[in-house]
């Protein structure tokens, strides 16, 4: 049996790919910007005890495996980094000063995929990201 993490009663292993994507699809997550978002992920992550297995920030999306304890549901655990997030990011890193209500910086919806066997499939599948979207972009010019 695989090494299952353990709370007083329970016994589990909840690992989900979740994707989410900035607002309007902005290309937000050019350079320096896409290491202090995963630095705020990860940071996010360890205050709530969930584990951040794998992710990667794409300039138009975010990549993550999570391994998310039993007493949270996957629906709150994205609210919450995506609310915290985009607070984060905009108070530290777009420098806004004032009131933060109103202004959001992900996308209302995301993408979320439970992972069985296939861990080793889903971290290779985020590792390939950056590479895979140039294939498809040369492709892309080749066609036209």
């Amino acid at each position: 049996m695989k090494d299952w993490q353990s709370q007083a009663h329970v016994k589990w292993e909840c690992k989900y790919h979740v994707v989410i994507l900035p607002k309007y699809h902005k290309k937000a997550l050019y350079g320096r910007l896409r290491g202090k978002i995963g630095r705020i992920f990860r940071e996010l992550c360890r205050q709530k005890e969930i584990e951040l297995l794998e992710g990667k920030a794409m300039p138009d999306h975010v990549h993550m495996l999570l391994s998310v304890p039993p007493k949270y549901s996957i629906a709150m655990t994205v609210g919450y980094l995506k609310g915290k997030s985009a607070i984060r990011i905009h108070r530290d890193l777009s420098k806004v000063k004032g009131t933060l209500f109103g202004r959001s910086f992900w996308a209302r919806g995301y993408c979320v995929n439970t992972v069985g066997l296939d861990e080793s499939v889903i971290r290779q599948y985020i590792q390939d990201q950056e590479q895979n979207q140039q294939n498809q972009e040369q492709d892309e010019l080749n066609v036209t």
